[in-house]
């Protein structure tokens, strides 16, 4: 259910419709590579709200990097790999100018322990989730804290919600959160229409909804001020919920490659799609025939198409395994589904992150793969992000390199990297 960039799609109507069968929810497509960028500031300057990257330096620029007591060690008891660093020295951009460096974010104690977890086996996830009642509707969640009867958590630690994209469910976390339950308790939830959440015959689905109930979960079940983690349009519904100050129930925001909207309809300001939303019209249209509908899901469920796909979308290819497959097709088989695949891509897009960031004051961290062909960063919605990043104080991005539309899944270390320390030098409540 994850679909080909339109950056691949010829504007041609004929081989526009040859393709229609790979085109989902995606965005402001990119007609060339998106490079890795670095900002750099004086030396008196203050580190927050700018924008980073974790682009490795080329050989024939000079390594400013500081390595302070990397150590890996094996513990056979806990199962994990232990990396101890100084995250507030770790160099992660390039200068040339030795009076300058490139701003970085710093955890709140000059050294951490990052225990790296294991991932998941998705048959454990699915046999430890939960049910919650919400409205009329059965909602799929998890949670993740057996670990802390190891190492107990700190008063001050976070509360994470792991909130997925188009197509995906709490599965696509598995690789993360084992990571982060060293650390903090961890929620993941299937969004209504996805995973194993119900999906209601002939519901209009909306960005707003999923907002809703993503609210509604923080104040029924995790019943404290939580940060909110999203991929793509788990994001952007992410984005709404934290724009809702009166709720008060958002303690900070991590997005990663955030969508513009729920449908390629968001981006309107875009050359590329202007010319391409004639036949966008169409293929809503045709998604409208239930026939046609039926065929095209078909079509697109298929375990190689959905490989073909994903390899497209994720910039470590490994990544995309066996697994990633299942999780993406089992959901799919479900009744309902086909409904909630035409009802998104042919529905509202709903509000558009840049109407929604200026009311959000939480912290922010954005975590943006350099290879995403949906949300590319020269695309409308990569470019305000990076503007964002530069204008205000409770904002700071990161452009990892080599990485595609889920950063999460396809280089989880590169997210944790940033993500830990981010969580660990959150204001305390």
């Amino acid at each position: 259910m994850f679909a080909a960039p339109l950056g691949s799609v010829s504007a041609s109507p004929s081989s526009f419709l040859s393709q229609i069968a790979s085109i989902g929810p995606s965005y402001a497509p990119s007609t060339s590579t998106s490079s890795s960028l670095v900002l750099h500031m004086p030396l008196s300057q203050s580190s927050s709200g700018l924008l980073h990257t974790l682009s490795p330096p080329p050989e024939s620029v000079g390594r400013a990097r500081v390595h302070v007591n990397l150590q890996q060690t094996f513990q056979r008891n806990r199962n994990c790999l232990i990396r101890s660093r100084n995250w507030a020295g770790r160099f992660v951009g390039l200068s040339k100018n030795p009076s300058t460096k490139a701003a970085v974010i710093t955890a709140t104690s000059s050294a951490a322990s990052v225990c790296i977890g294991p991932a998941l086996e998705v048959q454990e996830i699915r046999e430890r989730s939960n049910k919650w009642q919400w409205n009329q509707y059965s909602i799929n969640y998890f949670v993740s804290d057996y670990q802390l009867q190891q190492q107990p958590q700190s008063r001050s630690s976070p509360v994470v919600l792991l909130v997925h994209g188009f197509g995906a469910s709490i599965p696509h976390w598995r690789r993360n959160i084992s990571t982060l339950s060293q650390y903090s308790t961890v929620y993941a939830i299937d969004l209504l229409g996805f995973g194993a959440s119900d999906k209601p015959a002939g519901f209009a689905y909306t960005m707003e909804t999923w907002a809703e109930l993503i609210l509604d979960f923080v104040d029924q079940v995790i019943k404290k001020p939580t940060v909110l983690v999203g991929n793509s349009v788990g994001s952007l519904a992410c984005v709404i919920a934290a724009s809702d100050s009166s709720r008060n129930l958002v303690r900070g925001l991590v997005l990663l490659n955030c969508a513009g909207g729920m449908n390629n309809k968001a981006i309107v300001d875009d050359w590329r799609i202007k010319l391409l939303l004639p036949l966008l019209w169409l293929f809503d249209f045709l998604l409208n025939q239930r026939i046609i509908a039926s065929a095209l899901f078909e079509r697109v469920k298929k375990r190689d198409s959905l490989r073909n796909i994903l390899s497209s979308v994720y910039g470590n290819k490994e990544s995309v395994d066996e697994d990633l497959i299942d999780i993406i097709v089992e959901p799919a088989n479900d009744e309902g589904a086909l409904d909630a695949f035409v009802s998104i891509v042919t529905g509202p897009p709903g509000p558009s992150p840049v109407e929604l960031m200026p009311k959000i004051s939480v912290p922010v961290l954005i975590l943006w793969g350099d290879e995403d062909p949906f949300t590319p960063l020269d695309g409308p919605v990569g470019k305000y992000f990076k503007k964002l990043s530069m204008e205000v104080s409770n904002v700071s991005l990161f452009v990892l390199k080599g990485v595609g539309h889920c950063p999460h899944d396809d280089r989880p270390e590169l997210v944790h990297e940033k993500l830990l320390p981010w969580l660990a030098q959150l204001p305390a409540l």
